[in-house]
């Protein structure tokens, strides 16, 4: 079980009341004396992916909320074939809102912010090179299409410059390694 200093439910609270802030007032344009009268900035970058599985979605959902699943993928990934963590810490993964999780030997953390099974994923995401407190907001969502599953992806909130590395490490880290586990 992961340990925590901040409840389930006091994080959740304030991702909450954070998340329309994070899509208007991205923390570094806060203070930013550039941004006019108005206050709002419309240069946040976002990344949007649409992935297709040829797999129902509720294989897809529990491979990446079930912890003994989502490693296997994570065994699969880019990042670990790299050597990314050597000596990793097992993948843990809360099912429960608010929840935690840690991915990757300890390098990506979060909590999820909303679990409808089957349906969709939303996670306060962050990786270990970010600066303390910096979390994102990803969002899964899963398209039922006949047998198939349509991923919607959407990735914001992360610190500016850093699009083409996540927007990449998501296919090489995520859908390509879970494609290979589900076929398996």
């Amino acid at each position: 079980m992961l340990s925590s200093a901040i409840s389930r439910r006091a994080f959740s609270i304030n991702v909450a009341a954070t998340v329309p802030a994070l899509t208007i007032f991205p923390a570094h344009s806060l203070f930013d004396a550039n941004l006019g009268s108005d206050e709002i900035t419309h240069t946040c970058e976002a990344i949007h992916q649409e992935v297709l599985f040829k797999f129902p979605r509720h294989r897809i959902y529990e491979a990446l909320t079930d912890a003994k699943q989502f490693d296997k993928v994570a065994q699969l990934s880019d990042a670990m074939k790299g050597g990314m963590a050597p000596n990793a810490k097992p993948t843990e993964i809360s099912r429960e809102p608010g929840g935690a999780f840690s991915l990757f030997g300890g390098y990506v953390t979060g909590r999820h912010i909303e679990l409808i099974p089957n349906e969709r994923i939303v996670q306060a995401w962050r990786p270990a090179s970010w600066k303390p407190g910096i979390f994102s907001i990803v969002k899964f969502e899963l398209i039922e299409q006949d047998s198939n599953t349509k991923l919607i992806f959407d990735h914001t909130g992360f610190p500016d410059g850093t699009a083409q590395h996540l927007a990449e490490g998501w296919h090489g880290n995520y859908w390509q390694p879970l494609e290979k586990y589900l076929v398996s």
